[in-house]
C-alpha cells in the first residue's frame, strides 16, 4: 500500500494552474530534463513546440537544432563542415536546414546518447500530459483556450523581474490598478504559462509579442543566464515560492481522472508473472521485427527467405500482444476501482526511508565503484520484501475477478 500511498500524494501535489512550454528547445538533454523536472515538482501539463526541422536520429520527429542555430550541446561540435561531413556516409542526420542543406551530423555516441535520453523523457511522460504544437500561434491559442495568461522568460531590460513586488507593479500598470498592492495581493495570475526558449536565442519574437508579460529570474552573480533546464527547474520552483497555492491546485474531476490512470497502470506493470514478461517480449519483439522489415520494402530494400518468415508473422504476434494488454488493462483497472473511489492516506514525503533505498545502476557499476561507495544507504544491503508490491496488486486483482 506504500506505493498506491505514493501515488496518491503524487495525485494531491499535481497542479494544472501551472502550466511549462517548451518553445523550440533544441537539445536532447535539456528536453528530457525539463519533463523530469516537470514531473518531480508536480507540473501535470507540458506544452512542446517543435523547431521547424523535424528530422531526427531516428527519422522522425522532434528535438533537433535549427538551420545554423549553435544548440550549446556541451562542446560537442555539430557544425556541417570538417570532420562532420567528412563522416558523412556512416554518421546519421541530425538536422537538415532550408533546401535540404545539412546543418548537423550525428555520431554513433550521440545516437546512442539520444536514445538514452528519449528513455528518461518516456518515463517521466508516463505521468504527465505533454500538449505537441508545430508553431507558436497553435500553441498560444490552445493556452488561451485553456485559460492561460502567458508569461515568457526573457532577458530583455522590458522584462519584469519574479520578485513579488515587481510582478505586482506591473500588474497595476497593465490592469490600470485593478490588482491591489497589499500584503495579501497575489502576484500570480489564477492560471499561468510559463514559456522558456531555445538554448541559443530564447522565445521566438511572436511569442514575445504576444505574451502577456516578459519575466526574468533574478540572478547573483556575473553570468545572466543559465542552462534551459536549469533555468526551467529554478523558475518553475520559485513560482511555486511566489504562490504556495499553486500546489495541488486542480479540479477533483481531472485528479480522479489521473488516480484512474496512474492506480492500474501501476498495478498493470507488477500483474504479469515472469513467464508471461517473457511472453511479451517475446511477442514485442516479432512486432518489432516485423515492422522494421516493413520499412526495409519501403525503402526499396529486399528481404532474404528467413525475414520474409518474421514478416508474415507480424500480424500474429501483434493479435496476441493486443489481446494480452487487453487482458492486463481489464484486470488493472478492475482491480483498482474501489482504491480510486476511496483513495488511501497520501504519503507526501516522495523520499524511499533508507531501509529501502538502492542505487539503479548496473552489476559492473556497482562492483567497480564498491569501495568509494562503502556504506552508503543507497548501496547498503535493504531491507525491502522483493515482489511484495506485485502480490499486493495481484491479490487485488484476484478478488476483483472473483467478485464480477
Amino acid at each position: 500500500r506504500r506505493m498506491i500511498g505514493k501515488a496518491e500524494g503524487a495525485v494531491r501535489l499535481r497542479t494544472s494552474r501551472l502550466a511549462i512550454v517548451v518553445e523550440r528547445c533544441t537539445n536532447d538533454h535539456n528536453y528530457s530534463a525539463i519533463h523530469r523536472t516537470a514531473e518531480a515538482l508536480g507540473v501535470q501539463h507540458i506544452y512542446v513546440i517543435s523547431p521547424p526541422t523535424q528530422k531526427t536520429l531516428e527519422g522522425g520527429g522532434g528535438g533537433n537544432v535549427d538551420d545554423g542555430e549553435d544548440n550549446n550541446s556541451g562542446g560537442r561540435d555539430g557544425g556541417g563542415g570538417g570532420a562532420a561531413a567528412a563522416s558523412a556516409s556512416s554518421a546519421k542526420l541530425l538536422a537538415v536546414g532550408k533546401g535540404g542543406r545539412v546543418v548537423k551530423y550525428a555520431n554513433q555516441a550521440e545516437v546512442a546518447d539520444r536514445a538514452q535520453h528519449h528513455l528518461f523523457a518516456r518515463r517521466a511522460t508516463e505521468w504527465l500530459e505533454v500538449h505537441e504544437f508545430d508553431s507558436t500561434a497553435a500553441c498560444l491559442a490552445a493556452l488561451r483556450k485553456g485559460g492561460y495568461r502567458v508569461w515568457a522568460t526573457d532577458l530583455s531590460q522590458e522584462a519584469v523581474c519574479l520578485e513579488r513586488e515587481d510582478l505586482l507593479a506591473a500588474a497595476r500598470g497593465v490592469d490600470n490598478g485593478e490588482v491591489d498592492g497589499d500584503g495579501d495581493a497575489n502576484p500570480i495570475p489564477d492560471k499561468l504559462a510559463i514559456v522558456f526558449g531555445t538554448e541559443a536565442v530564447g522565445c521566438t519574437a511572436e511569442m514575445l509579442k504576444e505574451a502577456d508579460m516578459r519575466v526574468y529570474l533574478p540572478l547573483r552573480g556575473f553570468a545572466d543566464s543559465l542552462n534551459l533546464s536549469v533555468a526551467t527547474a529554478l523558475v518553475v520552483h520559485h513560482l511555486f515560492l511566489l504562490d504556495p497555492t499553486l500546489q495541488g491546485a486542480m479540479s477533483e474531476e481531472e485528479r480522479r481522472n489521473l488516480r484512474k490512470k496512474w492506480y492500474a497502470k501501476l498495478c498493470r506493470q507488477r500483474l504479469l508473472t515472469s513467464g508471461k514478461k517473457r511472453e511479451r517480449t517475446r511477442l514485442l519483439g516479432k512486432v518489432r521485427d516485423g515492422e522494421r522489415y516493413e520499412k526495409m520494402i519501403a525503402s526499396g530494400g529486399t528481404l532474404d527467405k528467413r525475414q520474409e518468415q518474421k514478416l508474415q508473422g507480424k500480424e500474429g504476434a501483434k493479435a496476441q500482444l493486443d489481446q494480452l494488454d487487453q487482458e492486463l488493462d481489464r484486470m488493472a483497472e478492475k482491480a483498482v476501482e474501489g482504491l480510486v473511489d476511496n483513495p488511501p492516506e497520501p504519503l507526501t514525503d516522495m523520499r524511499r526511508a533508507d531501509e529501502h533505498r538502492i542505487t539503479h545502476v548496473g552489476k559492473g557499476t556497482k562492483k567497480k565503484n564498491a569501495d568509494a561507495w562503502a556504506g552508503m544507504p543507497a548501496t547498503a544491503s535493504t531491507k525491502s520484501v522483493y515482489g511484495a508490491t506485485s502480490e499486493f496488486f495481484r491479490s487485488m486483482a484476484s478478488e476483483a475477478d472473483v467478485g464480477k
